[in-house]
């Protein structure tokens, strides 16, 4: 009788996958930081052979290493967690969805600083752009964009320069885009996102780059978009605000997204439309 075993199919194309060691992680992440071993080792307060040993995986780092590396190196709350696991230990902070019960706070504060926004648009979105929450002045600029664009999970930067979202009605369609790419190209940079690197050679892809040589006009102190809408000219510019102090890797990933107006005729337009809205009601 034969007692060999035999071998399947299945398990001869059976191929291991690794995750990527710790040390790996943190020598890319200090790379992508542009600092040499020894401006790390300096801002961790350890030995510049420590660190290299921490690299090339001779040594294991504690857990509180981890963390105190991570901070030093300006890691987003995801990448912590991953750096983490890699070492071996637990993620330290949590990920919730926006509707789980311990959210709740997050979720008022959310609200009532979109209301208070009104009668401006103002939107939340996630780390990768996608469509959160928003108040009812959004649809000054949505009414502009193709249905199929505003799909959960809508991507805002996606909706703003497709061809069939809100692109041919920025009057500075050029200047407007390059500093939408500008503002993710840093954020790819940035956090190393995958996701992000796609979307960006995606929006890098759409027509309407070519007139932002010229540079924004000389007495403007921010960037604004012009949006075309009924044969009016709506001047917006944005600010950007996030949580102070997140603990949780959802709280850290949002952002708000408020829009203002950047001359009185736009203002008056914005607050006519606000006043409309109500009397529909």
């Amino acid at each position: 009788m034969d007692s060999r075993k035999s071998v399947t199919h299945d398990e001869l194309m059976t191929v291991t996958v690794t995750k990527p060691a710790v040390g790996e992680m943190l020598r890319d992440w200090r790379r992508r930081r542009r600092l040499s071993q020894l401006e790390l080792s300096i801002r961790a307060d350890i030995s510049t052979r420590h660190l290299s040993f921490l690299e090339t995986g001779r040594s294991t780092p504690s857990r509180e290493m981890v963390l105190q590396l991570a901070d030093r190196l300006d890691l987003a709350l995801r990448e912590r967690n991953r750096l983490l696991l890699a070492a071996g230990y637990a993620p330290v902070y949590p990920e919730n969805s926006l509707d789980a019960p311990p959210m709740t706070a997050v979720r008022s504060a959310i609200r009532q600083v979109l209301n208070g926004h009104e009668p401006y648009p103002a939107v939340v979105v996630d780390r990768a752009w996608n469509l959160v929450d928003a108040n009812e002045s959004l649809s000054v600029l949505t009414d502009l964009v193709a249905p199929w664009l505003l799909v959960p999970p809508a991507n805002v930067l996606r909706a703003s320069l497709h061809p069939e979202g809100l692109a041919p009605h920025i009057v500075n369609l050029g200047e407007w885009r390059a500093h939408l790419l500008h503002r993710l190209g840093r954020q790819v940079e940035f956090s190393g996102d995958p996701e992000l690197a796609v979307l960006e050679e995606e929006l890098r892809g759409y027509p309407g780059g070519e007139s932002h040589a010229a540079g924004p006009a000389a007495n403007s102190i921010v960037v604004p978009a012009r949006v075309r809408r009924e044969g009016r000219v709506l001047n917006l510019f944005t600010t950007v605000a996030t949580f102070g102090t997140p603990l949780d890797v959802t709280i850290s990933e949002l952002s708000i997204e408020s829009f203002y107006p950047a001359d009185e005729a736009t203002a008056r337009e914005l607050r006519s439309r606000r006043t409309v809205s109500r009397q529909m009601a």
